[in-house]
């Protein structure tokens, strides 16, 4: 039995612009690709439970349980394992292989997987990555205890194993921290991000937020502002509305795309990405967060959401291994939850950010260095580029998506 209860699996239909269906629990295909068209259902589970409370974070990891074909796609049962792998995520981003050497990243989640070693491990198997031995992989309490860990959930154990499974995917020379926190507290995770940086970590991801609050700007002074370190934060996974620790002016917020293999120069299309339910990107103006002085849009006059953006679209999601809790192995997996771990191993594959610099705002002296999403929205609010993609920055997709990592670095 898992460990979590999980909230009820969301619906949605979309057109596939691919030769097959994501799939899961059994029925296995091919990622989406460009050859062939088909109307499916997808469903998927929030990982996290929806906090309820003030100062209660959750993550962002959205598991795909299901698709139902309307057409037939060529599902091949029993093919593992399904989603987007490494490969894939190097050509959409224009990203070089064997990155991150020399750098640390840390991911930042609550409670403990116990079986995130041996399933990060089966991941970089799979995908012929570097394999993570002695000096690759750290995992640590709060405190920075290896020894006395957090109670185990399965939940974020999922989290976790996505984490590790991006960075592993994106920066695979680099070396690892998983830092635990006690609870899904801010005042804990935040502990957590400080124990980070104390380890030597230059990348940070923190794939979870909640509401935001008067409290928002302790919070920024006393966990996420660190100079010369690049600390990311996932934008949620509610469509419009602003979601802390992103809204934090010392973060890179992070939004989401729906990603397609396309028949293009690039060879991919992105859109934001959005459901006609209350799923979709995180995006907005925040109302407790100052605008910092490297964002020039003039419809928020406080902290806009998001800065850059990622694949999260679980219909277009990626292969994530996890066994904790009852999870069968081979997953597939959206949310912003992917995007935050894949651009914190962007920035590490850029390299040392300058000392005493703010990264969040590399993007932004370089935005021609980043693939525009100019399609899509989540809702219909006002100003429009809070939640409608627009030629140059919009709050669900930022400033776009990685083209190379030129706009990473400063």
């Amino acid at each position: 039995m898992r460990t979590l209860v999980k909230s009820q699996s969301r619906r949605i239909a979309y057109s596939v612009v691919g030769a097959a269906a994501l799939a899961v629990s059994g029925l296995a295909a091919t990622a989406p690709a460009a050859t062939a068209a088909g109307t499916h259902h997808v469903s998927w589970t929030r990982s996290c439970a929806t906090p309820t409370h003030v100062g209660v974070m959750a993550c962002n990891a959205l598991r795909v349980t299901s698709v139902t074909e309307n057409a037939p796609m060529g599902v091949h049962p029993g093919a593992t394992p399904s989603g987007y792998g490494p490969s894939d995520l190097y050509s959409a981003y224009n990203l070089p292989t064997g990155g991150g050497a020399g750098q640390t990243v840390a991911i930042i989640d609550a409670y403990d997987d116990p079986n995130a070693a041996a399933n990060m491990a089966t991941y970089r198997s799979q995908y012929g990555l570097p394999a993570c031995g002695t000096g690759c992989f750290t995992k640590m309490s709060q405190s920075g205890s290896t020894t006395s860990l957090p109670t185990a959930d399965a939940g974020w154990a999922e989290e976790e194993s996505l984490d590790l499974d991006m960075v592993s995917a994106i920066a695979p020379n680099a070396h690892i921290i998983l830092v635990e926190a006690t609870s899904s507290s801010n005042a804990n995770l935040g502990k957590a991000v400080n124990e980070a940086v104390t380890k030597g970590a230059k990348f940070v991801s923190n794939s979870y937020g909640g509401g935001e609050s008067s409290s928002d700007s302790s919070y920024d002074s006393s966990y996420y502002d660190h100079p010369g370190v690049a600390v990311v934060a996932s934008s949620g996974d509610s469509g419009y509305g602003v979601e802390y620790p992103a809204a934090s002016k010392y973060v890179t917020a992070v939004g989401g795309t729906a990603l397609n293999k396309a028949s293009n120069a690039r060879g991919w299309s992105e859109s934001v990405w959005s459901t006609s339910s209350s799923e979709g990107a995180g995006s907005g103006c925040s109302k407790d967060d100052a605008k910092p002085t490297w964002q020039k849009d003039t419809g928020c006059a406080k902290r806009t959401v998001a800065d850059v953006s990622a694949v999260a679209d679980p219909a277009t999601g990626v292969a994530v291994y996890d066994t904790y809790g009852g999870d069968p192995g081979w997953e597939v997996f959206g949310g912003t939850s992917v995007a935050s771990p894949i651009i914190a191993s962007v920035y590490a594959d850029a390299g040392t950010p300058s000392s005493g610099s703010v990264p969040a705002s590399f993007p932004y002296a370089h935005t021609g260095s980043l693939n525009d999403v100019t399609t899509g929205s989540t809702a219909s609010c006002s100003p429009a580029y809070l939640c409608t993609a627009e030629t140059g920055y919009d709050g669900p997709t930022g400033l776009g998506t990685p083209n190379g990592l030129t706009a990473f670095t400063g």
